[in-house]
């Protein structure tokens, strides 16, 4: 190689001069050496560079990840779009008959619903959400600092100003309402409507169906559901909302002890109740159980007077999952307007007059009209409130806010502003409430009596003698009733009622199988 190199550069020197070339040659030269330097300074940063992404992909996969390539869209959501039961199901094709002819009986009765047997009805349950039209993630203001505008409110609810609960009613994809609960850590804690952290816990544990009712002002009995499935007794939850002059009249009746249950009932006891009047502390439970069970999937709202006769989840499928609703409640049996519903109110004494005035005249002014055919599909304005079916979705959610505020700043006659908020709702958005026959919901529920109009119920003497003073009895009109026996369900019905009843069950309950 040495010798080639003398015998190459002389024959430069040669030529170079003689062809003028030789700076050409070694400024090529040069080009060349200069060219192939960088290209190997090029591919030793590269693998310094892949060796430093390496290291960051060992100790962050997630920031390495975003760094090297994107990361894939996120899979479409999927919703609960409803189905049709099959060809040749006993419920596919069912139809009401007609009502039996009875001169002596013209009120309110019974009508035959074609539920699925239990199994069929749970496997059926949604695995996914129902679709939230118009908003699709719902929040709930929180304020320390309260002051009161406008009119009506309390401190429970915040306060909400007009222009606040106008705003409320303009849907987005994303909201922050008022909601009860203002105060305090998470609903039920240091909020008003106090609940002791051990129920709070066992409430927040209910991921599937919640089963709710409430007694204030011991003015109810607890009565027991019936025909529960085995499934619905395991994965249910049933809960049984008292305050604490109830939970004293529950405890020397014998009915309550330690265990905090009473049959299927939960008994969660209430504190620092938000409102003076009994009536309208158990609306908290009643429209906001999403906010006291917050990770529950569906609930079955009835009132203290009801006792349910059918399966949960039999009552989730027919009103709910077949219908592909996320609410329903029944209509009245009777009232179809709300400024008739103003007026029966105001008649039954149920609220004061000049309130009730002063709420109608108001929705008015929003442009509520009286019913009419011209509102259909919509069957009705006016809802019998003691039964509500519902998903825990957040167009469910919001309509249950709107409509426990409107019940917060005006009267507690839910009747009276439940049209106001579903019309306004459905202003913005295509979803809808399923109203269904009050008949139906007389179906899987029976009626009892309130317990001031009940014989006086005698729990036994304590031991010690020690005797346990009640208040007096009701006044009993004799024309009416003769005589009444306390039962084993802790309640007393009227002897007709009772042969009433047994007739009405031959057309009862209907099972497609």
């Amino acid at each position: 190689m040495y010798k080639e190199k003398e015998g190459l550069l002389p024959w430069i020197h040669k030529f170079a001069p003689r062809k003028k070339v030789g700076m050409l040659l070694l400024c090529a030269v040069s080009l060349a050496v200069l060219v192939w330097v960088l290209f190997v300074d090029k591919e030793a940063g590269q693998k310094d560079n892949s060796t430093y992404i390496e290291s960051i992909e060992q100790t962050n996969v997630g920031q390495s990840a975003s760094i090297v390539q994107p990361l894939p869209p996120p899979p479409p959501t999927v919703y609960f779009k409803g189905y049709t039961l099959p060809p040749g199901n006993p419920c596919e094709g069912f139809t009401l008959p007609p009502p039996p002819a009875d001169k002596k009986r013209t009120g309110p009765r019974p009508c035959p619903v074609c539920y699925l047997p239990v199994e069929q009805a749970i496997a059926l349950m949604p695995g996914a959400p129902s679709f939230s039209p118009g908003i699709s993630n719902l929040t709930y203001i929180r304020e320390e600092n309260l002051r009161k505008t406008e009119f009506g409110g309390s401190e429970f609810g915040g306060y909400p100003s007009l222009m606040q609960r106008n705003d409320s009613y303009d849907l987005r994809e994303s909201m922050s309402v008022h909601c009860g609960f203002i105060r305090g850590i998470r609903p039920g804690h240091q909020t008003g409507f106090d609940i002791d952290d051990s129920d709070l816990l066992e409430m927040e544990s209910c991921r599937g169906v919640v089963v709710a009712s409430a007694i204030f002002g011991a003015f109810d009995l607890i009565r027991q559901p019936k025909n529960i499935s085995e499934y619905a007794k395991k994965n249910a939850c049933f809960c049984m909302f008292v305050d604490e002059e109830t939970e004293v009249f529950l405890r020397n009746s014998s009915e309550l002890d330690g265990t905090m249950r009473i049959g299927l009932w939960r008994i969660v006891s209430v504190h620092n109740l938000p409102y003076d009047d009994p009536r309208r502390n158990g609306k908290v439970p009643k429209l906001l159980l999403h906010r006291l069970f917050p990770n529950a999937r569906y609930s079955l709202w009835i009132d203290a007077k009801l006792e349910l006769v059918v399966d949960p989840y039999q009552i989730l499928e027919r009103f709910l999952w077949r219908k592909n609703a996320s609410f329903a409640i029944s209509r009245h049996y009777r009232r179809f307007d709300v400024y008739v519903e103003a007026e029966a109110n105001k008649a039954a004494a149920k609220f004061d007059n000049a309130s009730i005035d002063f709420q109608v005249e108001f929705y008015k002014k929003e442009g509520l009209t009286p019913y009419s055919t011209a509102k259909l599909p919509i069957t009705s304005d006016v809802p019998e409130g003691c039964v509500i079916v519902r998903e825990h979705n957040p167009i469910s959610n919001l309509f249950a806010c709107l409509w426990f505020n409107e019940v917060d700043r005006f009267t507690p006659r839910d009747q009276i502003s439940f049209a106001i908020v579903r019309d306004k709702i459905m202003s913005k958005t295509n979803w809808t409430v399923n109203m269904f026959l009050d008949c139906e919901r007389r179906n899987f529920v029976v009626q009892g009596y309130h317990r001031d109009i009940l014989e006086h119920w005698a729990p036994p003497p304590p031991p010690g003698g020690t005797e346990i003073v009640h208040p007096p009895p009701p006044v009993v009109d004799e024309t009416l009733q003769t005589s009444r026996n306390v039962t084993s369900s802790s309640y007393v019905t009227d002897p007709r009622k009772r042969e009433r009843n047994r007739k009405s069950k031959r057309h009862r309950k209907v099972i497609g199988s």
